[in-house]
Protein backbone atom coordinates (compact mmCIF):
# COMPACT_ATOMS: atom_id res chain seq x y z
CA UNK A 1 0.00 0.00 0.00
CA UNK A 2 1.90 3.22 -1.04
CA UNK A 3 -0.94 5.45 0.68
CA UNK A 4 -0.28 6.68 4.11
CA UNK A 5 -2.42 4.54 6.52
CA UNK A 6 -4.19 6.36 9.60
CA UNK A 7 -1.73 4.41 11.75
CA UNK A 8 1.19 6.84 10.09
CA UNK A 9 2.63 3.94 8.18
CA UNK A 10 3.19 3.95 4.18
CA UNK A 11 4.65 1.72 1.66
CA UNK A 12 6.48 -1.22 2.91
CA UNK A 13 6.63 0.27 6.40
CA UNK A 14 3.75 -1.41 8.56
CA UNK A 15 2.66 -1.72 12.31
CA UNK A 16 0.73 -4.16 14.39
CA UNK A 17 -2.66 -2.03 13.55
CA UNK A 18 -2.07 -1.62 9.93
CA UNK A 19 -1.49 -5.30 9.65
CA UNK A 20 -4.37 -6.59 11.37
CA UNK A 21 -6.70 -3.73 9.66
CA UNK A 22 -5.45 -4.34 6.02
CA UNK A 23 -4.13 -8.36 6.15
CA UNK A 24 -0.16 -6.64 5.81
CA UNK A 25 1.96 -9.30 5.95
CA UNK A 26 4.85 -8.57 9.05
CA UNK A 27 8.33 -8.46 7.03
CA UNK A 28 10.68 -9.83 9.56
CA UNK A 29 14.13 -9.12 10.06
CA UNK A 30 16.21 -11.67 8.71
CA UNK A 31 20.02 -11.85 9.24
CA UNK A 32 22.73 -12.88 6.56
CA UNK A 33 22.43 -16.99 6.76
CA UNK A 34 24.81 -18.60 8.47
CA UNK A 35 25.94 -15.26 10.50
CA UNK A 36 27.17 -14.97 14.44
CA UNK A 37 25.04 -12.68 16.70
CA UNK A 38 27.15 -11.04 19.02
CA UNK A 39 26.28 -8.36 22.08
CA UNK A 40 28.43 -5.07 22.91
CA UNK A 41 29.56 -4.82 26.37
CA UNK A 42 29.46 -1.73 27.88
CA UNK A 43 32.17 -3.06 30.42
CA UNK A 44 34.68 -4.13 28.29
CA UNK A 45 33.98 -2.44 24.76
CA UNK A 46 33.56 -5.51 22.90
CA UNK A 47 31.28 -7.73 21.53
CA UNK A 48 30.42 -11.18 22.85
CA UNK A 49 28.80 -13.95 21.55
CA UNK A 50 25.23 -13.72 22.32
CA UNK A 51 22.23 -11.73 21.42
CA UNK A 52 19.96 -10.96 24.62
CA UNK A 53 19.52 -8.10 26.72
CA UNK A 54 20.25 -9.94 29.90
CA UNK A 55 23.84 -11.35 28.12
CA UNK A 56 25.25 -7.08 28.81
CA UNK A 57 24.95 -7.64 32.45
CA UNK A 58 27.46 -10.68 32.63
CA UNK A 59 30.70 -8.75 31.73
CA UNK A 60 32.00 -10.98 34.61
CA UNK A 61 31.00 -14.79 33.26
CA UNK A 62 31.64 -13.62 29.55
CA UNK A 63 32.36 -16.92 27.12
CA UNK A 64 33.24 -17.99 23.97
CA UNK A 65 34.97 -15.52 21.04
CA UNK A 66 34.77 -11.70 21.06
CA UNK A 67 35.29 -9.51 18.61
CA UNK A 68 36.23 -5.25 18.55
CA UNK A 69 33.39 -3.17 17.35
CA UNK A 70 34.79 0.10 17.48
CA UNK A 71 32.23 3.17 16.72
CA UNK A 72 30.12 2.77 19.77
CA UNK A 73 30.18 4.66 23.22
CA UNK A 74 27.76 3.42 26.18
CA UNK A 75 26.96 5.36 29.70
CA UNK A 76 25.60 3.66 32.52
CA UNK A 77 22.95 5.78 34.29
CA UNK A 78 23.67 8.96 32.49
CA UNK A 79 20.72 10.29 34.00
CA UNK A 80 18.77 9.89 37.19
CA UNK A 81 15.34 8.63 37.85
CA UNK A 82 14.31 12.14 39.01
CA UNK A 83 15.64 13.83 35.58
CA UNK A 84 14.13 10.47 33.66
CA UNK A 85 10.26 11.43 34.86
CA UNK A 86 10.91 15.48 34.24
CA UNK A 87 12.05 14.75 30.99
CA UNK A 88 9.00 11.98 30.81
CA UNK A 89 6.40 14.45 32.44
CA UNK A 90 7.50 17.38 29.81
CA UNK A 91 7.56 15.31 26.52
CA UNK A 92 4.03 13.61 27.37
CA UNK A 93 2.82 17.36 28.31
CA UNK A 94 3.62 18.01 24.80
CA UNK A 95 0.86 16.88 21.21
CA UNK A 96 2.76 13.37 19.48
CA UNK A 97 2.90 12.87 15.55
CA UNK A 98 2.29 9.41 14.06
CA UNK A 99 5.45 8.23 12.68
CA UNK A 100 5.84 5.27 10.67
CA UNK A 101 6.12 1.55 11.60
CA UNK A 102 4.32 2.26 14.89
CA UNK A 103 6.37 4.94 16.14
CA UNK A 104 4.96 8.50 17.37
CA UNK A 105 7.56 11.66 17.27
CA UNK A 106 8.21 15.04 18.49
CA UNK A 107 10.70 16.38 16.13
CA UNK A 108 12.44 19.69 16.31
CA UNK A 109 14.70 20.83 13.95
CA UNK A 110 15.01 22.54 10.62
CA UNK A 111 13.48 21.06 7.44
CA UNK A 112 15.46 18.55 4.93
CA UNK A 113 15.14 17.38 1.97
CA UNK A 114 17.79 14.69 2.13
CA UNK A 115 17.24 13.93 -1.92
CA UNK A 116 18.12 17.65 -3.00
CA UNK A 117 20.15 18.52 -0.24
CA UNK A 118 18.02 21.46 0.59
CA UNK A 119 18.10 22.91 3.82
CA UNK A 120 15.39 25.47 5.50
CA UNK A 121 15.19 27.17 8.57
CA UNK A 122 11.12 26.46 8.36
CA UNK A 123 9.41 26.76 11.79
CA UNK A 124 12.21 25.30 14.04
CA UNK A 125 13.26 28.22 16.63
CA UNK A 126 14.70 25.84 19.30
CA UNK A 127 13.89 23.20 21.89
CA UNK A 128 11.69 22.51 24.50
CA UNK A 129 13.09 24.42 28.30
CA UNK A 130 12.88 21.24 29.85
CA UNK A 131 15.37 19.39 27.83
CA UNK A 132 18.16 21.47 28.41
CA UNK A 133 20.31 19.99 31.07
CA UNK A 134 20.63 17.00 28.66
CA UNK A 135 22.32 19.14 26.22
CA UNK A 136 24.14 20.66 28.95
CA UNK A 137 25.98 17.34 30.04
CA UNK A 138 27.02 16.34 26.94
CA UNK A 139 29.96 18.76 27.84
CA UNK A 140 30.94 16.55 30.59
CA UNK A 141 31.37 13.66 28.13
CA UNK A 142 34.89 13.79 26.10
CA UNK A 143 33.74 11.86 23.22
CA UNK A 144 31.17 14.94 22.69
CA UNK A 145 33.61 17.43 23.13
CA UNK A 146 32.16 20.55 20.51
CA UNK A 147 29.00 18.62 19.96
CA UNK A 148 26.53 21.10 19.04
CA UNK A 149 22.96 19.90 18.53
CA UNK A 150 20.53 21.38 15.73
CA UNK A 151 18.15 18.54 16.00
CA UNK A 152 16.36 16.76 18.71
CA UNK A 153 13.79 14.25 18.12
CA UNK A 154 11.60 12.32 21.41
CA UNK A 155 10.30 9.06 19.76
CA UNK A 156 8.30 6.39 21.70
CA UNK A 157 8.33 2.90 21.04
CA UNK A 158 4.63 1.22 22.00
CA UNK A 159 4.63 -2.95 22.24
CA UNK A 160 0.86 -2.04 21.65
CA UNK A 161 1.39 -0.89 18.25
CA UNK A 162 4.58 -3.11 17.20
CA UNK A 163 6.37 -0.07 17.26
CA UNK A 164 10.44 -0.83 15.51
CA UNK A 165 12.68 0.54 12.65
CA UNK A 166 13.79 -1.01 9.78
CA UNK A 167 17.86 -1.01 9.13
CA UNK A 168 19.12 2.44 7.75
CA UNK A 169 22.18 4.35 8.19
CA UNK A 170 21.45 8.18 9.70
CA UNK A 171 21.78 10.55 6.33
CA UNK A 172 25.23 11.86 5.42
CA UNK A 173 24.84 14.50 3.89
CA UNK A 174 23.70 16.73 6.69
CA UNK A 175 23.63 14.98 10.08
CA UNK A 176 27.83 14.66 11.51
CA UNK A 177 29.50 11.86 12.53
CA UNK A 178 28.03 11.51 16.12
CA UNK A 179 24.96 10.41 16.64
CA UNK A 180 23.52 10.62 19.99
CA UNK A 181 20.69 8.90 21.79
CA UNK A 182 19.07 8.86 25.40
CA UNK A 183 17.22 6.07 26.30
CA UNK A 184 13.94 6.25 28.53
CA UNK A 185 12.02 4.01 30.45
CA UNK A 186 12.37 0.77 29.11
CA UNK A 187 15.84 -1.34 28.38
CA UNK A 188 16.23 -1.69 24.63
CA UNK A 189 18.15 -2.97 21.82
CA UNK A 190 20.00 -1.79 18.32
CA UNK A 191 20.91 -4.59 16.46
CA UNK A 192 23.74 -3.68 13.34
CA UNK A 193 24.11 -5.44 10.41
CA UNK A 194 27.07 -5.19 8.00
CA UNK A 195 25.95 -2.46 5.25
CA UNK A 196 27.60 -3.56 1.92
CA UNK A 197 24.82 -1.48 -0.42
CA UNK A 198 25.51 1.43 -2.80
CA UNK A 199 27.12 4.55 -1.59
CA UNK A 200 25.15 6.96 -2.62
CA UNK A 201 21.88 5.35 -0.23
CA UNK A 202 21.83 7.28 2.67
CA UNK A 203 24.23 9.78 1.13
CA UNK A 204 26.90 7.61 2.72
CA UNK A 205 29.39 8.78 -0.47
CA UNK A 206 29.42 12.45 1.70
CA UNK A 207 31.43 10.95 4.58
CA UNK A 208 33.89 10.28 2.54
CA UNK A 209 34.62 13.97 1.88
CA UNK A 210 34.75 15.39 5.35
CA UNK A 211 37.21 15.60 7.93
CA UNK A 212 36.47 12.78 10.35
CA UNK A 213 35.79 14.07 14.23
CA UNK A 214 36.15 10.94 16.04
CA UNK A 215 36.86 8.04 13.43
CA UNK A 216 35.99 8.79 9.76
CA UNK A 217 34.49 5.81 7.46
CA UNK A 218 38.01 4.85 6.23
CA UNK A 219 38.41 3.14 9.93
CA UNK A 220 35.28 1.03 9.35
CA UNK A 221 35.95 -2.32 10.52
CA UNK A 222 35.99 -5.26 8.45
CA UNK A 223 34.66 -8.28 10.51
CA UNK A 224 32.97 -11.35 8.99
CA UNK A 225 29.05 -11.05 8.14
CA UNK A 226 27.33 -11.01 12.07
CA UNK A 227 25.31 -9.27 14.19
CA UNK A 228 26.16 -6.82 16.84
CA UNK A 229 23.72 -5.99 19.03
CA UNK A 230 23.64 -2.69 21.36
CA UNK A 231 22.28 -2.91 24.47
CA UNK A 232 20.68 0.40 24.98
CA UNK A 233 19.60 0.59 29.07
CA UNK A 234 16.96 2.61 30.73
CA UNK A 235 18.48 5.88 31.34
CA UNK A 236 21.55 5.10 29.22
CA UNK A 237 23.77 7.48 26.99
CA UNK A 238 24.30 5.80 23.25
CA UNK A 239 26.97 7.48 21.16
CA UNK A 240 27.18 5.58 17.63
CA UNK A 241 30.16 7.18 15.58
CA UNK A 242 33.05 6.51 12.60
CA UNK A 243 32.92 2.54 11.65
CA UNK A 244 29.33 1.68 13.38
CA UNK A 245 28.27 4.79 11.92
CA UNK A 246 29.65 4.53 8.28
CA UNK A 247 30.14 0.32 7.87
CA UNK A 248 26.25 -0.61 9.64
CA UNK A 249 22.88 -0.60 9.30
CA UNK A 250 21.01 -0.40 12.32
CA UNK A 251 17.15 -1.15 13.31
CA UNK A 252 15.03 -1.64 16.70
CA UNK A 253 13.43 -4.83 16.29
CA UNK A 254 9.68 -5.47 17.18
CA UNK A 255 10.69 -7.69 19.56
CA UNK A 256 13.12 -5.74 21.50
CA UNK A 257 10.20 -3.59 22.42
CA UNK A 258 8.67 -5.46 25.69
CA UNK A 259 7.72 -1.94 27.26
CA UNK A 260 6.93 1.55 26.11
CA UNK A 261 10.09 3.34 25.23
CA UNK A 262 11.06 6.84 24.91
CA UNK A 263 14.28 7.58 22.96
CA UNK A 264 15.48 11.68 22.49
CA UNK A 265 17.92 11.67 19.51
CA UNK A 266 20.69 14.16 18.86
CA UNK A 267 22.19 15.23 15.79
CA UNK A 268 25.17 17.60 15.08
CA UNK A 269 25.98 19.24 11.21
CA UNK A 270 28.29 17.98 8.88
CA UNK A 271 31.70 20.23 8.74
CA UNK A 272 30.05 21.71 5.46
CA UNK A 273 27.38 23.34 7.86
CA UNK A 274 29.68 24.87 10.55
CA UNK A 275 32.71 27.75 10.83
CA UNK A 276 34.84 27.64 7.99
CA UNK A 277 32.57 25.20 5.91
CA UNK A 278 31.10 25.65 2.33
CA UNK A 279 27.79 26.60 4.26
CA UNK A 280 28.84 28.17 7.00
CA UNK A 281 26.30 30.77 6.28
CA UNK A 282 23.17 28.52 6.67
CA UNK A 283 24.63 26.79 8.97
CA UNK A 284 24.97 29.79 11.66
CA UNK A 285 21.14 30.60 11.05
CA UNK A 286 20.58 27.17 12.53
CA UNK A 287 22.85 27.10 15.56
CA UNK A 288 21.60 30.59 16.11
CA UNK A 289 18.04 29.38 16.67
CA UNK A 290 19.45 26.20 18.10
CA UNK A 291 20.52 28.23 20.97
CA UNK A 292 16.88 28.90 21.95
CA UNK A 293 14.67 27.12 24.97
CA UNK A 294 11.74 27.82 25.26
CA UNK A 295 8.74 27.61 28.23
CA UNK A 296 6.59 23.89 25.99
CA UNK A 297 3.70 25.04 28.32
CA UNK A 298 3.31 29.11 27.30
CA UNK A 299 3.83 27.36 23.53
CA UNK A 300 1.27 25.15 23.82
CA UNK A 301 -1.01 27.41 25.09
CA UNK A 302 -0.31 29.75 22.55
CA UNK A 303 -1.15 27.42 19.76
Amino acid sequence: MEKPRPCGCKGIRTCLICEREFGIPKKDFKPPKGCKSYIYCAFCNKAWEGSCMKDYKTHSAHEGDAIEFPGIYIQLDFLTPEEEAILINGIDEMPWDLSQSGRRKQNFGPKCNFKKKRLQLSEFNGFPEFTKFVQERFETVPLLSGYKTIEQCSLEYDPIRGASIDPHIDDCWIWGERIVTVNLLSDSMLTFTKYRGDIKRYNLCCAFEYRPVVLGPLDCCEQEDCVVRVPMPRRSLLVVYGPARYGWEHCVLREDISERRVCIAYREFTPPYLKGGQHEEKGSEILNAANNFWDHRIMSQES
